[in-house]
């Protein structure tokens, strides 16, 4: 994506995966963030404990960046025990629609418009997150468009996101230069579908256990 594609954007997603957490702040940093938004709905990690809620809300105080966990209401484990399927996987779609979910989306908004933000989960690449199959399809609908710091400090637009995920899904006929682009929205649909199936957290409200 362009530089200027990046400096007007307000609203960043990251996976933290096994990066050191000074990295990690610097990233955070080098782009602008100034809050946190943290989207894990257990914040842990027995491999990573850098990034368990506690040190890593004091070593952002003492960074200079503001911390906010939205675990309960954007987390991609939800304890709502009926957004889940037969099979114990979570309907990504049907989620959205919860008032809670909806009113942390509220949330993220309000503060994108103020500062810039960073929505944070655990996996590196959002394809394989909730972050960008549950989160990023409301935000837009709201007019907003997130972009993903990946491995390296590289930006990743949403669109190249999608992009992305179209041609995993052999769906590159609606990637953004072909010639059924306006049929692009439905095909999304259907490939962000098939990623959840992947993806998504499969199991029970109970069992909401960090990678």
């Amino acid at each position: 994506m362009t530089p200027s594609q990046a400096t007007a954007c307000r609203l960043f997603t990251i996976g933290h995966s096994n990066l050191e957490f000074d990295e990690f702040v610097s990233r955070l940093a080098e782009h602008g963030v100034r809050v946190l938004c943290d989207v894990r709905s257990r914040p842990v990690s027995f491999r990573f404990p850098q990034f368990n809620r506690d040190p890593l809300e004091v070593g952002l105080r003492d960074a200079g960046f503001a911390y906010e966990f939205l675990g309960e209401s954007l987390g991609g484990r939800p304890a709502d025990a009926r957004v889940y399927q037969a099979n114990g996987l979570v309907d990504y779609f049907l989620r959205r629609k919860a008032q809670d979910f909806v009113a942390g989306l509220v949330r993220i908004v309000e503060l994108s418009r103020k500062q810039t933000i960073a929505l944070m989960c655990a996996e590196e690449d959002p394809l394989h997150c909730h972050r960008f199959l549950m989160i990023c399809p409301e935000l837009l609908a709201r007019e907003v468009t997130p972009v993903h710091i990946r491995r390296g400090g590289i930006l990743e637009s949403q669109r190249e996101a999608e992009d992305r995920l179209l041609a995993l899904n052999d769906l590159t006929a609606f990637t953004s230069d072909s010639l059924f682009a306006s049929e692009r929205s439905s095909a999304l649909e259907d490939a962000l579908r098939r990623q959840a199936q992947e993806y998504a957290f499969r199991g029970s409200p109970e069992q909401m256990e960090d990678f």
